[in-house]
């Protein structure tokens, strides 16, 4: 009996002990559970701006070149000043140019005495031929002097023009109003037929020329029309310029080698401050509606792919490959891979692993944006 007694008293304690260790275990593990902040997708409308870099040409730039040769005899206008269209800039040596010209008045001159004393000989030889006193082919060969000496006053009247032309670029006018460049030939130099004298640019208003993705392009183009979007300008110096522009046409071909569409946008610049060459960055606003965006921080990349970590029903640390589409301000908009519903780990990803266990603490997008 009393051997007995002991066998049940021992087996007792040792089930005792042995629900209590797994209780123990069971408490412990529990407690060793990790506190991480999750947070879980939020859908909105927002709005983003794309950027591109832009290209800057004034309305008109215009190279300024020489026609004739001969030297500069004086400069008008200083680098860097406005001018009025037809404004004269540069005056050329002309002497040999006025001399050209008389010498084509004259040669015109010449023709038209020379023409007059054809007609006189062919009406002549029309009386004569009409009273039998000379032949048929004479009257013909006069005809033939009267149109060789329209031929010389037409040739005449063209070398005259020519000359008269010569002389007039040795005045150089702006074609149109505008800004001075650089001036690289002075007073007293002497240059070619063909010559850069300086660039004259009409900076009173831009065109800004910018590339599109063929991808972004056709998103757009689905959302609405190119033409109607009003863009902002981001100058060199991050400051935005004060005039809007609008988008006013595109090219008809996709850029084989970039895979590119070529955009041009017009500003106004009423106090120039915008030059031609300048550089800076489209801004083009776009709507989202019904977006799902989690932060950026929640997320890593492996091999060029985004992943996230997200939770079972269990608390079961998983690892999900994602496709943002669209990069905002510390945050991403999912395209796919994601759930309004699921909960996604926000801090601690560096130490969190996946099929582990865990405890979620549930924090809003707002919190998350704070931190």
């Amino acid at each position: 009996m009393n051997n007995t007694f002991t066998c049940s008293c021992l087996i007792v304690c040792a089930l005792g002990l042995s629900l209590y260790s797994c209780s123990t275990e069971s408490k412990q593990q529990t407690k060793e559970l990790q506190s991480y902040k999750i947070v879980q997708p939020v859908i909105l409308d927002t709005t983003f701006t794309r950027e591109y870099i832009a290209d800057l040409h004034s309305l008109q730039n215009v190279e300024i070149r020489t026609h004739v040769q001969g030297f500069i005899e004086k400069i008008h206008v200083d680098e860097g000043k406005p001018v009025m269209e037809g404004q004269i800039m540069f005056t050329l040596s002309s002497r040999v140019f006025r001399e050209n010209l008389l010498k084509a008045n004259a040669a015109h001159k010449s023709a038209i005495a020379d023409l007059k004393v054809a007609e006189v000989e062919l009406k002549n030889a029309h009386t004569l031929a009409d009273k039998k006193i000379i032949s048929r082919s004479e009257v013909e060969m006069a005809e033939a002097k009267k149109e060789a000496a329209e031929a010389k006053l037409e040739e005449a009247r063209s070398a005259m023009a020519i000359a008269d032309l010569n002389l007039s670029y040795t005045q150089v006018r702006a074609p149109f109003t505008g800004v001075i460049n650089r001036i690289p030939y002075k007073t007293g130099s002497l240059v070619s037929e063909g010559d850069l004298l300086t660039t004259i640019s009409n900076n009173k208003e831009i065109f800004a020329y910018f590339n599109v993705s063929e991808k972004e392009f056709l998103d757009m183009a689905r959302e609405r029309d190119m033409n109607r979007n009003e863009v902002r300008l981001l100058m060199a110096n991050n400051d935005v310029f004060p005039e809007k522009g609008k988008i006013e046409t595109a090219e008809n071909e996709v850029d084989k080698s970039t895979g590119n569409i070529a955009f041009r946008a017009r500003f106004q610049n009423p106090h120039h401050v915008l030059r031609h060459g300048s550089s800076g960055k489209i801004l083009l606003k776009e709507e989202l509606e019904n977006a799902m965006i989690i932060p950026q921080k929640a997320t890593f990349e492996i091999q060029d792919k985004v992943y996230v970590f997200t939770l079972d029903k269990n608390n079961i640390v998983r690892m999900r490959n994602i496709q943002p589409s669209i990069r905002l301000n510390h945050l991403f908009v999912i395209q796919s891979g994601l759930d309004a519903s699921d909960r996604v780990i926000y801090e601690g990803i560096q130490q969190v692993k996946e099929g582990e266990q865990i405890r979620p603490q549930l924090i809003t997008m707002r919190d998350a944006l704070r931190n």
